[in-house]
């Protein structure tokens, strides 16, 4: 009923699972991962312990092939079960029970393992590996291709309902929350591959959003001592954040708070009013953010 890639970026060390399935909420179920340590992705007749108690081992220091025999040995349904694991050296161990249902198999690639059951065919999980070691684009991408892969090889043979996609860096540390790169999921949509794609443009254009309005001196506290190439590069990234966000005109509304803060006021009016023209009522949420002292609204002349 599901098929999914398990990587570890070795440029990066970063850990990363995407995954989907003609199931509710695939995304609760499939994958686990820890930043610096690896992961795992526990499915077919799926029990989730798997994903904890694995990265229990991963914890204590063993490689994947001993986390997966160790997984394994207690379990006396291992028949039904699939499994793969990565750990924080890019080695990975996956196993496929002989009652899980055919199509089903697994295909391991260079810090990838690609694994399905229920499919279409096994072209589904060979053609992963395929898409996501020919793919150049950064890692989260990479695992979206491999999806997008198995999808055109036929998928899963019951049809789609669900997807996630959960990258976690390569860094131990005693604040994991900080470690999630991306995490992403569908839990029901009739392309649930279309759509994990267009959330992915649109979590990359949010961070793009949050890097600036949380950045001291630049959006937080007194506007002071911002280079140019700091200004440059943050009205850059909100300009870039705006086409994926399409209707949504958060970016390019803090585009123009910034500008406003950067001295640039005629900027800052003209985009003002773009803005309004399609999302009026951030007139009244500008006024918000001026009572707290984001913006100085006396420099401007807004129609």
């Amino acid at each position: 009923m599901t098929y999914s890639l398990l990587a570890r970026d070795p440029e990066t060390g970063a850990i990363g699972v995407g995954v989907q399935s003609h199931f509710f909420g695939v995304g609760r179920l499939v994958g686990w991962l820890e930043p610096g340590l690896g992961g795992v992705a526990t499915q077919a007749f799926v029990d989730v312990s798997y994903g904890p108690r694995g990265l229990d081992q991963l914890r204590s220091g063993v490689s994947a092939d001993t986390t997966l025999e160790t997984l394994l040995k207690s379990d006396d349904l291992k028949a039904y079960r699939q499994v793969a694991v990565v750990d924080a050296e890019g080695r990975v161990a996956s196993f496929t029970g002989d009652r899980c249902v055919p199509s089903a198999g697994s295909r391991k690639g260079e810090h990838a393992v690609a694994q399905g059951n229920m499919l279409a065919s096994d072209k589904v999980y060979e053609s992963m590996i395929d898409a996501f070691e020919a793919c150049t684009a950064p890692f989260p991408e990479r695992i979206l291709a491999a999806l997008r892969a198995a999808e055109d090889a036929g998928g899963d043979a019951r049809g789609s309902q669900s997807a996630m996609l959960r990258v976690v860096s390569g860094k131990r540390s005693s604040a994991p929350w900080e470690e999630v790169l991306m995490d992403v999921r569908v839990d029901d949509h009739l392309d649930p591959i279309g759509e994990l794609t267009r959330l992915v443009a649109m979590h990359r254009a949010s961070d793009s959003i949050g890097d600036v309005l949380f950045a001291p001196r630049i959006m937080m506290g007194a506007y002071e001592n911002v280079a140019p190439k700091e200004l440059d590069a943050a009205l850059a990234a909100l300009e870039g954040a705006r086409k994926p966000l399409g209707e949504n005109q958060e970016a390019a509304f803090w585009k123009a708070v910034l500008l406003a803060r950067a001295g640039q006021v005629t900027a800052a009016e003209a985009l003002f009013a773009e803005v309004f023209a399609s999302a009026p009522h951030l007139r009244g949420y500008l006024s918000s953010i001026a009572e707290v002292g984001f913006i100085d609204m006396t420099q401007l002349q807004l129609a």
